[in-house]
C-alpha cells in the first residue's frame, strides 16, 4: 500500500473545528460492502471491509456491529505454505472503546487549509491496571478519498448511536482547590479531551464559597447533558448538594423537612483537583484526572447513595460521609488556619487535635441495615420505619470519634478506604465508633488505615451497617471554644458541635439525624467490578 511522504506536519485534527469527510463520489471501489458474516466470529453483521495500513503492515480490516478487526496481509509462498499466516494474530478493538474519529492529514507550508489525506484516526479509551483509563489513538492509513469517506461516515454513525454519552456539559471550576491547581488541571488535561470528543462546554469559575450552590439554584441546565465540577471533596459535595436541592425544588418537595428526596438530574462528573479527592477515588478506584475525564466522555454512569443530615426535624444538607468528635474537631482547627498550605494545614490540625484528644459523651441510636429488602421497595416506602422504635438499637458512652459513611471513602492515606466494607449504591451506611482509649492506642488505630491490615481490629472500635443514625451529644466537651476557633468559620458562639461533612465544617447545636437514600444521584464513573473484569483486547496500541 502506498505510504504518505515523510516531512511536513501530520495532524489528526485534535481539537479545533472537526473536519468533515470529503464529499466523495458514491462509488467506493476499494470497499467491500458485506452483508455476510465472517466464519468463526460472533453473529455480528459485517458493515465494511477494506485494506488499511496499520503500523507498518497492510491489513485486511473488518468493521462489524460490535468491533473492528484486522489481520496483516501475508503474501502466499511459492510452495503454497501458509505457516506464516499463523504468526500474525488477528487484532480486535471493541467499538464501545472508541470516543472520537478524525480525518488524518499531512500539512505542509503550502497547504495551510486542506492538507494531503492520509487516512483516519480513531481516539480510543484503554483500560489499564489499577482501574486507570488512558486515551490512545489508532491510525488507519489509506490515501483514497472515497475509501476514507465511507469508513469515516460509518464510524461517525456508530459513535452517534451511543446515546448515553454527553454532547454538552456545564463545567464548574473552583480555582481555590488544593494548591490552586484546578484551573491548570482543567485547561491542560480535561478540556483537550473534551474538544477531541466534540463535547460542547460552558465553563464557570466560582468566585467565592457557596457560589456553585447559588448558581445552580437559578442556572438553566436544560441544554446540558451533565454537570462537571473541578475541585476537591468540599466543592464536589457542594455541587451535589446543589443539584439535589434543585431536584427537590423542581419536584415541589418541601426542603425544610425532606423525608423522601427526589433523585437528581442530570449526572454529575467529578474531576479530582483537591488534596484528598475521596469522592473521585471512591467512584473511579483511583484519583486520576484523565480516568475521571474519560468516564465522563464515555458516558459511564454510577448510581450513588446519598445521606440527608437533619436536626430536630429541620433539614441541614445532603452529603456522602460525616465524622463527629476527633474528625470534626480536626477540621475545625484546619479551617482556622486556612492561610497554611493544604497539606501542612491538615497535618497541623491532626497533631493539635491528637494533643487535645478527649472523648465525647454521646448517645447513638441506629437502625440496622436490612439487606433482604429490595432497594426500590425501600425508596417507595420512604422512611416510614423511622417511627418504629422496636427496630432501633442504642449505645451510649464516651466516644473519641464517630464516622458515618455511605461510600468507601478511599484516599491516599486510606487506600482500602475509611469504610472499606461500604459500597457506592447498596443502600447502607457504615457506622464506625471509636470508644474512649489511650492516645497511643487511638493513634495505632489511625495509622492502621494506611496499611493493608484491618483498622477495626481493636477492642475499642465497633462497626455497624445501618440505614439511619441519630447522634445525641450530652457533654459540652466538643463544643467550639471561641478562643480557639476565632476564624470566620469558627464563630460558633460556644454552643455548637463541629461536624466534618465531606470535608466541609458544619456546626450543629444539638442532635444530628442521618439517613441514607439509595441511588439518589447519578455520577459519571465506571463500576470497579466491571472494569476489573474487562480486558484490553487491542494489544497493538
Amino acid at each position: 500500500m502506498p505510504r504518505g511522504r515523510r516531512g511536513g506536519r501530520v495532524s489528526a485534527l485534535e481539537g479545533g473545528s472537526e473536519e468533515e469527510a470529503p464529499s466523495a463520489a458514491d462509488a467506493v471501489p476499494s470497499v467491500l460492502w458485506a452483508s455476510r458474516r465472517l466464519p468463526g466470529t460472533a453473529a455480528d453483521q459485517i458493515l465494511l471491509r477494506g485494506i488499511f495500513e496499520i503500523g507498518r503492515d497492510s491489513c485486511d480490516v473488518v468493521l462489524s456491529e460490535r468491533d473492528l478487526r484486522w489481520r496483516p496481509i501475508q503474501p502466499e509462498s511459492p510452495t503454497g505454505d501458509s505457516k506464516d499466516g499463523f504468526l500474525h494474530k488477528e487484532e480486535c478493538l471493541e467499538l464501545k472503546d472508541i470516543f472520537s474519529v478524525k480525518l488524518k492529514r499531512r500539512y505542509s507550508v503550502q497547504q495551510q487549509r486542506s492538507g494531503t489525506l492520509l487516512g483516519i484516526t480513531l481516539f480510543i479509551c484503554l483500560k489499564k491496571e489499577q482501574n486507570k483509563l488512558k486515551d490512545s489513538t489508532l491510525d488507519l492509513i489509506n490515501l483514497s478519498e472515497d475509501h476514507c469517506d465511507v469508513w469515516f461516515r460509518q464510524f461517525k454513525k456508530i459513535l452517534a448511536g451511543f446515546s448515553n454519552r454527553p454532547k454538552s456539559l456545564k463545567i464548574l471550576l473552583n480555582p481555590q482547590s488544593h494548591k490552586k491547581e484546578a484551573t491548570q488541571v482543567y485547561y491542560e488535561k480535561v478540556e483537550p479531551l473534551l474538544k477531541i470528543s466534540g463535547i460542547k462546554t460552558d465553563v464557570t469559575i466560582t468566585e467565592y464559597e457557596g457560589h456553585a450552590l447559588s448558581l445552580l439554584k437559578e442556572c438553566e441546565l436544560q441544554g446540558f447533558d451533565g454537570v462537571v465540577c473541578v475541585g476537591g471533596d468540599g466543592f464536589a459535595s457542594e455541587v451535589a448538594h446543589a443539584l439535589l436541592l434543585r431536584a427537590q425544588k423542581n419536584a415541589g418537595v418541601e426542603t425544610d423537612s425532606i423525608l423522601t428526596p427526589v433523585p437528581a438530574r442530570p449526572p454529575l462528573g467529578v474531576i479530582p483537583a483537591g488534596s484528598t479527592n475521596v469522592l473521585a477515588h471512591s467512584l473511579h478506584g483511583i484519583p486520576h484526572v484523565v480516568t475521571a475525564t474519560l468516564h465522563i466522555i464515555m458516558g459511564h454512569i454510577q448510581q450513588v447513595d446519598v445521606c440527608t443530615f437533619s436536626t430536630t426535624g429541620k433539614f441541614l444538607r445532603f452529603g456522602f460521609s460525616a465524622m463527629f468528635g476527633f474528625g470534626g474537631r480536626a477540621l475545625a482547627l484546619a479551617e482556622k488556619h486556612r492561610w497554611m498550605p493544604p497539606n501542612q494545614r491538615k497535618d497541623f490540625a491532626i497533631i493539635k487535635a491528637l494533643a487535645k484528644l478527649k472523648p465525647e459523651d454521646c448517645e447513638i441510636s441506629f437502625l440496622p441495615f436490612n439487606s433482604s429488602q429490595d432497594l426500590e421497595e425501600r425508596r417507595a416506602q420512604g422512611f416510614s420505619k423511622s417511627g418504629c422504635d422496636a427496630q432501633w438499637q442504642m449505645i451510649q458512652g464516651q466516644f473519641l470519634n464517630v464516622s458515618i459513611m455511605a461510600i468507601p471513602c478511599l484516599c491516599s492515606v486510606a487506600p482500602r478506604g475509611l469504610a472499606p466494607n461500604t459500597r457506592l449504591n447498596n443502600g447502607s451506611m457504615a457506622l464506625i465508633i471509636a470508644r474512649n482509649t489511650s492516645r497511643p492506642e487511638f493513634i495505632k488505630h489511625l495509622k492502621r488505615y494506611a496499611s493493608v491490615k484491618n483498622q477495626f481490629n481493636f477492642p475499642f472500635v465497633e462497626t455497624y451497617t445501618v440505614e439511619e443514625v441519630k447522634v445525641y451529644p450530652k457533654s459540652n466537651s466538643s463544643r467550639h471554644n471561641p478562643e480557639e476557633e476565632d476564624g470566620p468559620r469558627g464563630r460558633a458562639l460556644g454552643n455548637s458541635f463541629p461536624w466534618n461533612i465531606d470535608g466541609d465544617l458544619m456546626e450543629v447545636a444539638s442532635e444530628v439525624h442521618v439517613r441514607v437514600h439509595p441511588r439518589l444521584i447519578n455520577l459519571y464513573g465506571g463500576s470497579m467490578e466491571e472494569m476489573n473484569d474487562s480486558k484490553v483486547t487491542c494489544n497493538c496500541l
